[in-house]
């Protein structure tokens, strides 16, 4: 009988620690079929068409910045591996059809799910960007609070940056989002 107790204890014990050792996929929007590479080298090239964009409109008053969705995946997952609690991780970033649509993975405890945010871009009558969250789906998990702001202050800091100098003296013209790229126009006053 003592035997059979602690053999029965033993099995639940193992059951638990194999519980909490796993976690749990609770599901989400389906992810893309296609797979957007992170790399160092694309944080790079997407720094090098900033500075690049910069010295162009230094030079003609004219500024044209092209971000693709390699160099803004690579960028957005270097960002987030800088925080301490992310929102999400994986991130992939598609650019397509007037839309920004940020797949990734979020966690929560022992569980985990996929992640869709399509947010859209603009200019504002100032001559500034403007980011709109359009929809949002955590799976079962609900959407965090600040999703919005932390997600348009990411990509504002990737605008700023691209800017950088020449951000007091610049007024965007146009964004647009299609075929797997950004483009960005402005011109320095």
């Amino acid at each position: 009988m003592q035997t059979r107790k602690i053999a029965l204890l033993a099995g639940l014990a193992t059951l638990a620690a194999g519980i909490l050792a796993c976690t749990i996929d609770v599901g989400g929007p389906a992810y893309p079929d296609q797979h957007i590479p992170v790399s160092t080298e694309a944080v790079g090239e997407f720094q090098s068409a900033m500075q690049t964009a910069v010295v162009s409109g230094t030079d003609s008053g004219e500024v044209t910045l092209v971000i693709t969705e390699p160099q803004l995946t690579s960028y957005i997952a270097y960002k987030l591996a800088q925080q301490q609690d992310p929102l999400f991780y994986n991130p992939q970033v598609f650019l397509r059809d007037g839309k920004i649509q940020i797949y990734g993975m979020a966690r929560q405890g022992y569980f985990i799910a996929s992640v869709a945010i399509v947010v859209t871009a603009g200019v504002d009558s100032q001559g500034q960007l403007t980011i709109e969250l359009t929809s949002a789906d955590f799976g079962p998990e609900p959407v965090p609070a600040n999703l919005k702001d932390a997600l348009t202050a990411m990509i504002q800091e990737a605008y700023t940056g691209a800017i950088g100098p020449a951000a007091l003296g610049f007024r965007l013209e146009s964004v647009t989002v299609a075929n797997g790229s950004m483009t960005i126009l402005g011109r320095t006053k």
